[in-house]
């Protein structure tokens, strides 16, 4: 099912910490990087924070530039953001300002915790998700249900935590302020866990007066149909990848991406690439690994379209050059149309040699974007 795009937000000391132990909040952030947070805010469908940072910093979330929250009524959104919490048992004070300020709220918890939250008063839309709250069905929920597209995630460190040890977020904002906090007793960002092998990939580091913000992306591919936000993040460059194929009247324009189970990028390529009038995407990609590299095993590969069953202008299909590359992981964004190949399924040709393949619809439009010229 569909996600939002989750962006976790945060800002921490050079020694790790969102906070230490004295009765104020402290401010790790400079004034200018106050509003970018405000311009985030005001660019997302919904702010996400944990019941601790509710009990603990008693937040009110707003957008607090006027002229931001004219922008977004000018485009037809609310003035604010949706709110949303989440609660296992629902013990929340009703009295807090995050109930009390800006425009709707919602409850994400458990049913014991609903009939808490409701003997309470909670003043917010309480949504109860059984016995057990699943974080990727409440995400779902806010995609289907609420229409959040982009969720912007502001704490704490256990939700924090969770979302990228079930590896549900796709890029992460982190501020480093010039302070070191040193207690022990004081939170941290990340606790203990799994998460992701390999490395993030950063794709920004800016000053902003005495702190510097880091973007990260996350990069493991997910194993066997079980979908992270790093296939996302792939399978969208594939499709970046197919908008430079050059034109053609006869053959589709696919990106692909070869990508190890720690997230090293091993290979990328889209048809047609360098003059070869024939060549596929995958068949590209491929070609520039090292077949007796022993992480192709576990690799996933990344194709903006379905994969190939059947051709006439090499011996080999993609699907059949994947399979042979040991590779048993495919994750695509539309299943080939009968456009050149009538009843084309690379997919199963795929399954049939032991392969999993993961469609991600919610990408088509954009990997049909570069070959609109073949529809009619």
């Amino acid at each position: 099912m569909p996600l939002p795009h989750v962006l976790l937000s945060a800002a921490v000391s050079l020694d790790g910490y969102l906070d230490d132990t004295g009765p104020e909040r402290l401010l790790l952030s400079s004034p200018a990087d106050f509003d970018r947070v405000d311009e985030v805010r005001a660019s997302v469908d919904a702010i996400l924070v944990g019941a601790g940072t509710i009990r603990a910093d008693n937040p009110r979330l707003l957008v607090n530039s006027a002229e931001r929250r004219a922008a977004r009524g000018a485009a037809g959104r609310a003035e604010y953001p949706l709110k949303v919490t989440v609660s296992a048992t629902g013990e929340l004070d009703p009295a807090a300002r995050f109930w009390h300020t800006g425009g709707e709220k919602v409850l994400l918890t458990t049913d014991e915790g609903a009939r808490r939250a409701h003997a309470l008063g909670i003043a917010a839309d309480v949504v109860p998700f059984g016995a057990v709250l699943d974080w990727r069905v409440a995400l779902e929920y806010l995609h289907d249900r609420r229409g959040v597209r982009r969720l912007m995630v502001e704490g704490g460190g256990t939700v924090h935590s969770r979302l990228l040890r079930q590896e549900l977020a796709d890029e992460l904002q982190l501020v480093l302020a010039p302070l070191l906090v040193g207690d022990p007793a004081a939170p941290r960002l990340f606790g203990p866990g799994g998460y992701q092998s390999g490395r993030l990939r950063l794709v920004e580091a800016r000053r902003i007066e005495d702190v510097v913000l880091t973007r990260y992306l996350p990069t493991a591919p997910g194993t066997g149909d079980r979908v992270t936000a790093a296939d996302r993040h792939w399978l969208a460059l594939a499709c970046e990848l197919a908008e430079l194929c050059p034109a053609s009247e006869t053959a589709f324009s696919v990106g692909a991406v070869v990508v190890a189970a720690d997230g090293t990028e091993l290979a990328r390529g889209y048809s047609r690439e360098s003059g070869d009038a024939v060549v596929h995407a995958e068949e590209a990609a491929l070609a520039k690994t090292d077949p007796g590299d022993p992480r192709l095993a576990t690799a996933t590969v990344y194709s903006s379209l379905e994969p190939c069953a059947r051709r006439a202008s090499r011996p080999a299909p993609c699907a059949r050059l994947i399979l042979d590359a040991g590779v048993r992981r495919v994750v695509t964004a539309w299943r080939e149309p009968d456009t050149f190949v009538p009843g084309a399924d690379g997919s199963g040709v795929l399954v049939g040699g032991g392969a999993a393949v993961v469609v991600l619809p919610e990408y088509e439009e954009r990997a049909k974007a570069p070959n609109r010229h073949l529809e009619g």
